[in-house]
């Protein structure tokens, strides 16, 4: 029997469009980690970029300029009020995004990454918190069933640590440059508005099928 392909899902709690694709995606198998490699992706610290550059890996993602931004602000929105979904907008200042991304990695240790997901993107889009504070993901992990202790240091955790360079150099082998991506055998879909051409190219097997 042939081997099945699993596709893989790159992701960011920084994206708008990252949280409405994994919406759309989660409407369609509720856990995605049992049908797809998830991968987060998010702009390194000091720490793990001289991780990444030491395995020969580079970060390809570039900053957008202050138009884009707010042309992304506008057109997210409009998409959030199509989709019938609230959205609050949070300001970033200076944000370390190491934190809620390995306190994810923490959280799928113990398998609870999707419960954890669910409060972290609340509290950035339905409250706009700031995710970036020990505080916003202490109390994410508590709501998850997480040990808070262990999410907000995640970072001091080498294990944890390794684990993240890892999911950036893989991003760098698959030549991600920006957020949502997904890749499916040879296939690339990037941004929002290709997650239905990627459905059309891959279907998880029904619930209970052979």
């Amino acid at each position: 029997m042939s081997r099945v392909r699993r596709p893989r899902l790159y992701f960011s709690f920084r994206s708008p469009y990252s949280w409405l694709t994994v919406q759309r995606l989660r409407e369609v198998e509720p856990n995605l980690s049992e049908v797809m490699d998830c991968v987060p992706y998010w702009d390194p610290d000091e720490k793990t970029g001289a991780a990444l550059a030491e395995r020969g890996g580079e970060f390809h993602y570039v900053q957008m300029s202050r138009a884009k931004h707010l042309y992304m602000l506008m057109d997210t929105k409009r998409l959030a009020q199509q989709r019938g979904i609230a959205m609050a907008w949070p300001v970033d200042v200076d944000s370390w995004w190491e934190l809620p991304h390995l306190a994810w990695l923490q959280a799928r240790r113990v398998g609870r990454e999707w419960q954890f997901y669910e409060a972290i993107a609340e509290a950035r889009w339905g409250r706009g918190d700031d995710i970036c504070t020990p505080e916003v993901v202490r109390a994410a992990a508590e709501q998850a069933g997480v040990d808070p202790d262990l999410a907000v240091l995640a970072g001091d955790d080498p294990e944890i640590r390794a684990e993240a360079v890892g999911c950036l150099y893989q991003a760098y082998l698959d030549d991600v440059f920006g957020i949502p991506y997904l890749k499916f055998g040879p296939h690339r879909f990037w941004g929002l508005d290709r997650v239905d051409a990627f459905l059309d190219a891959w279907q998880p097997a029904p619930q209970g099928g052979s």
